[in-house]
């Protein structure tokens, strides 16, 4: 009685490593590429992200094209940072940074 709970068992195994292995091939097939190939038959999108680049846990820059047109969106912490090529920047330039009384020249 021992011996077929133990073919029981090294069946179960094989029957669950090979499910796991098929898994596995079926992922590197249709995994993230998949996706991408699905979303490529979409050509007529008006915005796509080009690249996104985390600078710390709660901010992102995401570039991205709309209507041709490439912008630059910094996401977090309640404040947005829209740039495009040739636009205009809005307010004063920034003012470099004053020396301190305590730092001297020698």
């Amino acid at each position: 009685m021992d011996i077929f709970l133990l073919i029981r068992a090294v069946a179960a195994l094989a029957i669950t490593l090979g499910l796991v292995g098929l898994a596995g091939v079926a992922l590197r097939k249709f995994g993230p590429d998949a996706l991408s190939r699905i979303t490529a038959l979409r050509k007529d999108r008006r915005m796509q992200v080009i690249e996104t680049l985390v600078l710390d846990p709660t901010r992102r820059l995401v570039l991205f094209t709309l209507d041709g047109e490439e912008r630059l969106l910094m996401l977090g912490e309640g404040q947005l940072l829209d740039w495009a090529p040739g636009k205009p920047r809005k307010g004063p330039a920034p003012k470099p940074a004053s020396k301190s009384s305590s730092e001297t020249v020698v």
